[in-house]
């Protein structure tokens, strides 16, 4: 499932928030069911460039089209997201 631009702007709607709205993660997988998606703490892909940054969130795009996923920063080759949660505060 490669991502349009709409899917973009969704997905920045439900993750742009200044807090990141309690069950935002959430909405985006009951938005996209059948997009692969995976959650994680923002130290855990601390050496790649996120596709978009929000708040508390940062966006990236997994690219599983071969036989190992890669991260992209292109949606159109994109099969799945992993959202990053920031961590907040001292």
């Amino acid at each position: 499932m490669a991502l349009a631009p709409d899917d973009i702007t969704a997905i920045e709607g439900l993750l742009g928030g200044a807090e990141g709205e309690p069950g935002a993660v959430e909405a985006v997988r009951a938005q996209f069911p059948s997009l692969s998606m995976t959650r994680c703490d923002q130290s855990d892909v601390d050496a790649e460039d996120p596709f978009r940054e929000y708040p508390a969130f940062n966006l990236y795009l997994v690219d599983g089209s071969d036989h190992c996923w890669h991260l992209t920063g292109d949606p159109s080759v994109a099969t799945g997201i992993v959202i990053a949660k920031k961590r907040v505060g001292p």
